[in-house]
């Protein structure tokens, strides 16, 4: 009898939001991520750069090693976040890497309790400028969750879905019109993003893909929105993504999940040092020299 005093009782978990996802574009996208792959090496050659993007990120992140991370891993996980290492720089030096890596603790803080990931992220942004030149923030927390537990966290940049501006991923799959002149009424809080893996990862089951899904999922998103940027993206978002020239079919996609951020010959990075030259991955040279 004493056992029913004790018990806590129940907290009601929130509402999950619902997505009105369109199978169609769906499908189109999947069929088009797999024929523009197979210029390049194949799908599986993409989801293969994916995990090893994560263990980088797993190896220096991992297990509250952050911590312990230096000025050059940090560099070396930046210049796989293509809004941060385009912008990363000025801010680095300017406030220094000691800034940056209490604010990454901050966020790594009770990384496996998801109930306070909104308000970490939340934190970690506003630990910077709102400003337009500073919202490689919320990008770079996202990645950095996401990238250090792919299994736990999905990817929450703004890309796949910004609220606050009606665009990502989630309006370009988005059942109906995708043109941009209804309001999605859904957030962009993890619970949204959780149950978009959820109903990507069905189809993609549906579709046969059963290994790596959590890449898969990242590979499509990175894919829709890359047709996006070609069709109709502003300026910043090519800013932010392109860098200008004519691109092939996947170069975009790569460029989305910064799997284009090494030259494999010479092992530079688009990661820009202060003085403008470019960072080589491992080398321990500081941005704020």
């Amino acid at each position: 009898m004493w056992l029913i005093g004790t018990q806590k009782a129940k907290v009601a978990s929130p509402p999950r939001p619902v997505l009105d996802l369109s199978g169609p574009k769906l499908r189109r996208a999947f069929e088009n991520l797999v024929e523009s792959a197979d210029e390049s090496g194949g799908v599986e050659r993409y989801v293969g750069a994916l995990a090893l993007k994560a263990s980088l990120f797993e190896e220096v992140l991992g297990k509250g090693r952050v911590s312990e991370l230096s000025e050059a891993e940090f560099y070396d996980l930046a210049a796989f976040i293509t809004p941060v290492r385009r912008r990363v720089g000025s801010w680095l030096a300017g406030n220094g890497f000691a800034a940056m890596r209490s604010r990454l603790e901050a966020l790594l803080h009770g990384w496996s309790d998801l109930s306070t990931a909104d308000q970490r992220i939340a934190a970690f942004v506003a630990g910077f400028p709102a400003d337009r030149e500073h919202r490689w923030s919320r990008d770079l927390a996202a990645e950095v969750l996401h990238f250090a537990a792919p299994e736990r966290y999905p990817l929450m940049t703004r890309w796949m879905w910004d609220a606050k501006v009606n665009t990502g991923v989630l309006r370009e799959i988005w059942h109906g019109d995708s043109s941009g002149a209804s309001t999605i009424a859904v957030d962009d809080g993890i619970a949204t993003f959780t149950m978009l893996r959820e109903e990507l990862e069905g189809f993609l089951q549906s579709n046969g893909v059963f290994r790596d899904i959590a890449f898969y999922v990242d590979l499509l998103c990175a894919h829709v929105y890359a047709a996006y940027i070609n069709d109709k993206g502003g300026q910043y978002l090519h800013a932010d993504f392109c860098g200008g020239g004519k691109a092939d079919a996947m170069a975009h996609t790569r460029r989305m999940l910064g799997l284009d951020a090494v030259d494999t010959e010479s092992g530079r990075t688009r990661l820009k040092l202060i003085d403008g030259t470019a960072y080589v991955l491992g080398e321990p040279r500081l941005l704020s020299q």
